[in-house]
């Protein structure tokens, strides 16, 4: 499964460790992504999604079809 939030699109980032003595080595900073089952009560169904903590949190402000939206996206682009 890809590390990638379904909604909003946040990926790995590659970034770099930097020790005092100044050694340097790659590494990745990995979106907080969750699994999550959300209901969607205009249709009154369950849509499994792959989410970073921070679509969730808007999604528990805004609802998901209206986040969708503002995202340009539809139900079927994101659900399995």
């Amino acid at each position: 499964m890809s590390q990638k939030c379904q909604i909003t699109g946040k990926k790995p980032n590659s970034a770099r460790n930097i020790s005092h003595a100044h050694n340097v080595t790659p590494r990745w900073q990995l979106p907080n992504l969750q699994n999550k089952r959300v209901f969607v009560p205009e249709l009154k169904r369950w849509v499994r999604l792959r989410l970073s903590t921070r679509a969730l949190r808007t999604i528990n402000k805004k609802g998901l079809l209206s986040f969708l939206r503002d995202q340009g996206l539809t139900l079927k682009d994101v659900a399995h």
